[in-house]
């Protein structure tokens, strides 16, 4: 019985050699990745689109090359920048010029049906660069009764690499859109930046926190009442002289909050213009992560003296 299971074995490993033989031998059409490299850049000379990158190539060859192709040595591209230098902050390496350099990389029996990026566009300046603000874009959103107190960004600033005409217009750098959701703790997010092809920025990468707070309902007694546009010589009193107001904010930062964060006027050039018992009063600042901030009361007795 071991005999005939020996035997067995034998014929059909030795059918599967034959079958993958003849596999191999027929022609497959395969994508292949072909790293590429710009060599040669001056030291003067930054490039603001990728260094190094990726063609993806569609070949057509014999079942056994296209194997090797996919799991033996990668093949790779070296682009000379002096070769493809426009001078006028870009290089171009055309369609012709990437299959060419791609079927030096390939054996003679290889056919490429299609090359992405059929051309190869590079930008770079001279050095030139500004420093820009981080912030996130997307959407991102705390369980409910919970709310984002604060955002850190590591680091907050990066440096921007592009032609002298967009480095004047860009501002601000945002993150790639984020989509975080129902969450309730402190929540750290390593992201990418977004940036056009022709922009470089340093680094691509940033960490950002999101520092959540349990929202809550509360009061503010004692703001005091400020008079504004006062002529010189007269003293505006309300009565009473300060005010409460009610807002939504988070635990935390209720205990750090005094009267004196939050601003509550009285206009005089108002009151002269109409004339009443009492006088409005607004609420004009109020401190950072504060929301549906409302005055107990809108209008007080007053009186004018003249010092």
């Amino acid at each position: 019985m071991s005999k005939q299971i020996l035997i067995f074995l034998f014929f059909l490993i030795l059918s599967g050699i034959f079958w993958l033989i003849l596999t191999l031998n027929e022609s497959y059409e395969q994508e292949i990745k072909v790293v590429y490299t710009i060599r040669g850049i001056p030291k003067n000379v930054v490039l603001t689109s990728n260094e190094i990158d990726t063609f993806r190539v569609t070949v057509r060859d014999k079942g056994w090359m296209i194997f090797q192709y996919l799991y033996k040595e990668k093949r790779s591209v070296i682009i000379n920048y002096k070769s493809f230098d426009r001078g006028n902050g870009s290089g171009i390496v055309s369609t012709s010029e990437v299959r060419r350099l791609l079927s030096q990389q390939l054996e003679s029996s290889t056919l490429i049906s299609s090359v992405k990026p059929d051309r190869l566009e590079f930008f770079y300046n001279n050095g030139e660069r500004k420093r820009v603000p981080v912030r996130w874009a997307g959407h991102v959103n705390p369980e409910q009764l919970y709310f984002i107190s604060h955002v850190q960004y590591m680091p907050d600033s990066v440096d921007v690499y592009t032609s002298r005409e967009k480095l004047d217009s860009i501002k601000v750098v945002y993150t790639e859109p984020l989509n975080y959701t129902g969450f309730r703790d402190t929540l750290l997010i390593d992201c990418k930046l977004s940036h056009q092809k022709d922009v470089k920025v340093v680094p691509e990468h940033i960490r950002i926190g999101f520092y959540t707070d349990v929202l809550t309902e509360e009061s503010m007694e004692g703001v005091p009442i400020k008079a504004i546009n006062m002529p010189e010589g007269k003293v505006l009193r309300t009565f009473p002289p300060k005010v409460k107001i009610h807002f939504i904010t988070g635990v935390s930062q209720f205990r750090t909050l005094r009267p004196e964060d939050f601003t509550v006027i009285a206009d005089y050039n108002e009151i002269i213009k109409n004339p009443s018992d009492k006088c409005n009063i607004y609420l004009k600042t109020v401190p950072h992560g504060i929301s549906r901030a409302t005055l107990a009361t809108k209008q007080v007795d007053y009186l004018i003296e003249e010092e």
